[in-house]
């Protein structure tokens, strides 16, 4: 058996040669003359359907699966400069599905449900892992892994991210072959002979005493302990501190602290971050948060970032059984690379470290991430996926 994985990326102010080149890097170092499967990350600073007809003019007939970024990442840690970053994958023992749901804010878990339908129709009973760009500005993140669930059974591996903008939460993309979406979700189905391993974790830290939903509506807040739901930052910030989130967006201002939701199933609590705040007080989050859920306010510390990222990596490797990585990819919550700054690099370090430094690797920053629930993955078989944020997903592929 032989999969050949390997990574190119490029900036620059044309976008269709930004594409043509980091897929052209990606193909020189492939050695093999063709892929089977192209994944794509790019900032929104380029011409969307430019990259991708960049992308294609190299790779051809390859499936072609990815979306548009708050950051890429690589093997060569991540990128400094707005870029285009491109997986190429060959194989003959493997074989590569694509599937697209459209229409999110219309019905998110009817798209999610699409996508993957298409999938297992092209792919059959022999559909090993599925992994998803889904866009979460326009609907509910939770809703599009529910939809993939409807189709596929609920303990399907899954693994994914959603969509960035470099961080303006204004609109996102999503790529299948040449054609590029807004407010939809891809999906890649995967079959053959391989093996695959999944690592989640966050390492944010509860702070306070939990607090109870007692309204909600989706993804919207309303009332914690029968108080509006922006009083866990008034409590925490002071009511002056905290007037802030009602002027500007309270992604960018509490993306470090998060809320923590107790999960059934989960060793870690489930992370909700907060989008925006209305004038009575209510919180949008990435997902939803049930009526009766308990609520805590989480810190997040640069060191237990880095020691959890390398936990998820060693719980990744672990699902190989001894086998060697060919390939690594992550979706990385767009909080961890704020919370890391200028050593954003120490986290991908730390996954390097565990999984082999020269191991092909791509990965992008996300607005939530796809997986079974954390910390521990031990049986992927019966693993139980669900919407993250701030979270790091690792994805390691090998023969």
């Amino acid at each position: 058996m032989s999969l050949q994985i390997s990574v190119g990326s490029n900036e620059g102010s044309d976008a269709y040669v930004v594409g043509a080149n980091a897929a052209q890097s990606a193909l020189t170092n492939l050695g093999a003359p063709a892929a089977n499967l192209a994944i794509v990350f790019a900032s929104v600073q380029y011409d969307q359907q430019k990259v991708i007809d960049g992308v294609r003019s190299v790779t051809k007939d390859a499936l072609l699966v990815g979306c548009s970024t708050a950051g890429e990442i690589t093997t060569e840690g991540p990128l400094k400069k707005h870029s285009v970053s491109v997986m190429l994958m060959q194989s003959d023992a493997m074989k590569f599905y694509g599937g697209v749901g459209e229409h999110i804010k219309a019905d998110a878990r009817a798209a999610g449900k699409v996508a993957a339908g298409k999938v297992k129709e092209q792919a059959g009973v022999d559909l090993k892992a599925f992994m998803m760009f889904i866009d979460v500005l326009t609907g509910n993140g939770a809703d599009i892994v529910r939809g993939v669930l409807d189709s596929l059974g609920e303990h399907f591996p899954v693994v994914g991210g959603a969509a960035g903008d470099d961080f303006q939460f204004k609109q996102t993309y999503q790529y299948l072959n040449g054609t590029v979406y807004s407010g939809a979700m891809v999906g890649l189905g995967l079959t053959g002979n391989f093996k695959i391993g999944i690592g989640v974790k966050h390492g944010w830290i509860p702070v306070g005493v939990p607090q109870k939903v007692t309204k909600s509506n989706g993804a919207v807040l309303h009332e914690l302990d029968g108080k509006p739901a922006i009083r866990i930052y008034e409590d925490y910030f002071g009511e002056e501190e905290a007037k802030q989130l009602r002027t500007e967006t309270l992604a960018k201002l509490a993306i470090t602290y998060p809320l923590g939701m107790k999960f059934p199933g989960s060793d870690e609590m489930l992370i909700r971050d907060p989008i925006t705040v209305d004038e009575h007080g209510s919180i949008t989050c990435a997902a939803e948060i049930p009526e009766g859920s308990e609520i805590q306010l989480m810190v997040g510390s640069r060191e237990e970032a880095v020691k959890v990222a390398a936990v998820a990596a060693q719980n990744a490797l672990d699902q190989l059984d001894g086998s060697v990585p060919k390939g690594v990819v992550i979706f990385n919550c767009i909080a961890r690379n704020k919370l890391f700054g200028e050593r954003s690099g120490d986290e991908i370090d730390a996954i390097q470290n565990v999984l082999g430094r020269d191991v092909p690797l791509i990965g992008f920053y996300t607005y939530g991430e796809q997986a079974p629930l954390g910390g521990e993955v031990r049986d992927i078989k019966r693993c139980n996926p669900a919407f993250h944020n701030e979270t790091v997903v690792i994805c390691v592929l090998a023969e």
